[in-house]
Order: C-alpha cells, then sequence, then structure tokens
C-alpha cells in the first residue's frame, strides 16, 4: 500500500499542489500542464507485458531512458518550457521512487 500511495501520490497530489502552491496566476492551466506529464507513459505500449508491477520503467522505456531525462533536464533551462521540464522531471521522480520501493538497481 505504502508503494501505491506514495507513487500515485507523486503523480497526482504533487503537481496539484506545485500548481496551486506555487504558479497561482496560471493555478488551473499550470495543474492540468503539471498533471499531463503522465502522457509519457504511453510508451508502456511497446513492452510485453505493457504492465508488470516489478518492472522499473527508468531506462526500460524509450521516454524514461536516461537520455529522454536529460532532455527533461534541458527543458528547465528555457523559461517558455520550464513548466513542461518540471512536469517531466515529477513523473520521474515518481518512477524512481517506485524502483526504489521495490528493490530495482539502477544502471
Amino acid at each position: 500500500m505504502l508503494r501505491f500511495f506514495t507513487h500515485y501520490g507523486i503523480h497526482f497530489i504533487v503537481p496539484i499542489a506545485i500548481g496551486y502552491l506555487f504558479l497561482k496566476q496560471y493555478r488551473t492551466k499550470s495543474i492540468l500542464i503539471l498533471l499531463s506529464a503522465i502522457v509519457i507513459d504511453v510508451d508502456h505500449l511497446l513492452a510485453t507485458p505493457i504492465f508488470d508491477p516489478n518492472r522499473c520503467s527508468i531506462d526500460f522505456h524509450p521516454l524514461h531512458s536516461y537520455w529522454a531525462i536529460g532532455f527533461y533536464m534541458l527543458l528547465l533551462l528555457p523559461k517558455k518550457f520550464r513548466i513542461f521540464g518540471v512536469a517531466l522531471l515529477i513523473h520521474i521522480v515518481a518512477d524512481l521512487v517506485d524502483c526504489y520501493l521495490i528493490g530495482t538497481q539502477f544502471k
């Protein structure tokens, strides 16, 4: 249960909290952008099986690869794309925590 609530809490509660607390001018739009990072899970459709509760997504799926994570970090630099970088990195942190909780070793 801890793993479930931690993983999905980071995916959904953290973006809402960040949007609510720090992005007050465009609160609703910001929260929707931050939540939309879940779309990178579309790469799970390329895996067999599509969902494996004991698989670490980091560096297994293309949009969770170290190259992709590096790109998400670069999105933090231009102010125009910063919120997208933050959203995608929150998603990656959620998956990193999940990997840690299942005891996966990173490459």
